[in-house]
C-alpha cells in the first residue's frame, strides 16, 4: 500500500496481511516517512518480522 519516501499520516494503512481468507490492515501508529518496505507482495511473513521502516 505505500513505498519507500511516502509521507503518512497516523491511522493510514500501510500494509494488508491475508492469513486463512482473512484481510488485516496494518496501519501507521504515527505520521511519518517509509524508510524502507521489508516485504513484497507474496511474501510469507511471521510473529515479529519486521515489515517496514517508519520514521
Amino acid at each position: 500500500m505505500v513505498t519507500t519516501g511516502e509521507h503518512v499520516q497516523e491511522g493510514d494503512v500501510l500494509i494488508i496481511l491475508e492469513a486463512m481468507k482473512m484481510e488485516t490492515e496494518v496501519r501507521a501508529a504515527h505520521a511519518g516517512t517509509v524508510q524502507a518496505v521489508q516485504v513484497k507482495e507474496g511474501d510469507a511473513v511471521t510473529v515479529g518480522m519486521p515489515l517496514l521502516h517508519l520514521r
